[in-house]
């Protein structure tokens, strides 16, 4: 039984659950729980996906994360604008594990209508925001099938939407952030970050491999998911809607709170040598 249970440690894709070990062994299933529990004294732990960092990559983070603490302190990060995108589908997101359908006992796949059982993609909308503790701007919607390259991102969402909104909100002082996207580092758009913003936190700076030091990643958008699918959703419409809703109820105490956690994020860093985030340690 220990052989069993402890088989997946070292080879990925090898856990048996339960029921396996019990199909295996001929002990009942509680029994297996049972040994498992009281007599092997082990608990069972979900695998969580993370991203896997190269040594350049993690080198890159912990280099870039000492130059930020550095760079801004408390008082600084007040006046960092944080942007971020996220594709939001009309379909609430699913796990596959609760993702079923129920037929008569007996019934073989393949006699089932392929509609019942396989997925198809949902109609979705991508959404850009920025914010900081001093405000924030309006939800950003690119519309389907349109591609965010280089010149669109230049052109429209930082020429037209964001930076003016920053400026609109935080005058001539602010810090604008972005990821290091195709379309963020080109050269092109460091130019234009150059000539329309005081002072912007460039590829050059910014860890690579970083959704855990972004406030929208680690904490909004999730704040945003959880009320948006709380009620069914039947158009892109309806959704970009919901989203603009639920965005202006956000309230402006937990974007302050999400942003003062990023330098304490930027420390975790230099302490676990560049690990991800949510990968060493937890937040609250």
């Amino acid at each position: 039984m220990d052989d069993l249970v402890r088989s997946q440690e070292d080879k990925s894709k090898t856990h048996r659950s339960t029921r396996q070990i019990s199909r295996e062994t001929g002990i009942h299933c509680s029994s297996v729980r049972r040994i498992i529990h009281c007599d092997l004294q082990l608990n069972c732990l979900k695998r969580r996906r993370a991203q896997q960092l190269s040594e350049a990559n993690r080198v890159a983070r912990l280099t870039h994360c000492k130059q930020l603490l550095k760079r801004y302190d408390d008082s600084a990060v007040d006046f960092i604008w944080v942007t971020d995108k996220k594709m939001f589908t009309v379909e609430p997101p699913l796990t596959s594990q609760n993702d079923r359908v129920y037929a008569p006992v007996g019934t073989k796949k393949r006699f089932i209508q392929p509609s019942r059982l396989l997925r198809t993609f949902s109609k979705a909308v991508m959404v850009s925001v920025a914010l900081s503790k001093m405000g924030v701007t309006e939800l950003m919607f690119v519309d389907p099938g349109i591609k965010v390259n280089g010149q669109y991102y230049r052109n429209v969402l930082l020429s037209q939407q964001m930076i003016p909104a920053i400026k609109q909100v935080a005058g001539d002082t602010f810090v604008f952030q972005q990821d290091i996207a195709p379309a963020h580092r080109a050269r092109d758009t460091i130019q234009l970050q150059q000539r329309e913003t005081p002072d912007f936190i460039g590829p050059d700076l910014w860890p690579p491999n970083s959704p855990d030091l972004n406030p929208v990643d680690y904490k909004i958008w999730g704040v945003m998911q959880q009320q948006v699918y709380e009620s069914r959703i039947n158009s892109v419409n309806e959704l970009k809607q919901r989203a603009h809703d639920v965005w202006h109820g956000v309230q402006q105490h937990i974007i302050d709170l999400a942003v003062s956690q990023w330098r304490q994020r930027l420390t975790a860093r230099c302490v676990h040598t560049g690990d991800i985030l949510n990968v060493c340690c937890e937040f609250v």
